[in-house]
C-alpha cells in the first residue's frame, strides 16, 4: 500500500507542485469559518498543508504546517514565513501527542489506499490533539456523491479511482528547474478547478489515487479511530467533519 501511494500520490505531487499550488488559492468557507472561530492564542497543526493557503487565515492563532511533498512545503514556507512548516508523513508526525488545540486535514485522508490506513491517519491526527474535548480537528475528504459536478460520480460509482492531472508545458519546465513557487498573478490566471487543465499534446497526465467517501463513511472512520464527531456535513463535492478525542 505504501509503495502504491508513493507512485500515485507522493511522486505525482512532487512533480505537479507548482501547477497544483497555482490552482489552490481560495479557502473553503467552512474551513475559513472554523479557523476564524478559534480563540486567540490557540496553537494548531495543518496536516497536509499543501501550499499553506490556510496558515495565514487567522493572525491570532499559530499553525504548524506539515506535508509529505517537499516542493509544496517550500511554497508554504514562502507564503507563510511566520509559521513553522515541515516535511512529514501523516502516519509519522514528529510532534508530541496531546499538544494542539486544533488540527486541520483538508483533502488528505482520501489519498490513503486502504481502510486501515485511513483510520490510522485519523487516529494520528486525534493523537496530536489535547485530550477529552480540549482540542478539535476539521477533516475534509472527497465525496463519492458528486452527481451534479463535472466529474459525474454518484453513489453507484467506484470508490477507489485514479484521477488525472495534466501538467502544462509551462509548469513542466518549471518543475524540471525545481522552481516550486507561484505568484498571485499566476494563481489568478489559472482556473481554480482544474484536474485536467490542458489537453495539448505537450501535456502529460499524472494519475493520483483517491478513495471517494460515501455518506457516513468519514464518521464511521472517526469512530473506529477512537474519535467523537461533533458536527459533519457536505460542501461542494466534499464530506467534512469536526471531531475530538474521546480520551
Amino acid at each position: 500500500m505504501a509503495a502504491y501511494e508513493d507512485q500515485h500520490v507522493h511522486q505525482v505531487y512532487d512533480k505537479i507542485a507548482s501547477h497544483f499550488s497555482a490552482t489552490r488559492y481560495k479557502p473553503w468557507p467552512i474551513v475559513h469559518g472554523f479557523l476564524s472561530s478559534l480563540p486567540p492564542g490557540s496553537v494548531g497543526i495543518d496536516v497536509g498543508c499543501g501550499n499553506g493557503k490556510y496558515l495565514n487565515i487567522n493572525p491570532n492563532v499559530f499553525i504548524v504546517g506539515s506535508d509529505r511533498c517537499e516542493n509544496l512545503v517550500k511554497i508554504a514556507k514562502d507564503q507563510a514565513p511566520t509559521q513553522d512548516v515541515a516535511t512529514a508523513d501523516i502516519l509519522s508526525q514528529p510532534h508530541r501527542p496531546s499538544t494542539f488545540d486544533f488540527a486541520l486535514s483538508i483533502a488528505v485522508i482520501h489519498h490513503l489506499s486502504s481502510p486501515e490506513r485511513r483510520v490510522e491517519a485519523i487516529a494520528s491526527i486525534l493523537e496530536l490533539l489535547k485530550p477529552a474535548g480540549e482540542g478539535k480537528a476539521l477533516l475534509y475528504v472527497w465525496a463519492l456523491e458528486q452527481k451534479s459536478s463535472r466529474r459525474g460520480w454518484d453513489e453507484n460509482s467506484e470508490q477507489d479511482v485514479l484521477v488525472p492531472w495534466v501538467l502544462t508545458k509551462q509548469f513542466k519546465e518549471s518543475s524540471k528547474k525545481k522552481k516550486a513557487g507561484s505568484t498571485e498573478s499566476e494563481s489568478r490566471a489559472s482556473t481554480e478547478n482544474t484536474e485536467t487543465p490542458d489537453n495539448s499534446e505537450e501535456s502529460k497526465p499524472f494519475l493520483r489515487y483517491y478513495h471517494l467517501y460515501k455518506q457516513g463513511e468519514l464518521e464511521d472512520n472517526v469512530k473506529s479511530a477512537g474519535g467523537n464527531v461533533l458536527n459533519s456535513g457536505y460542501e461542494k463535492d466534499n464530506w467534512w467533519a469536526i471531531v475530538e478525542r474521546t480520551t
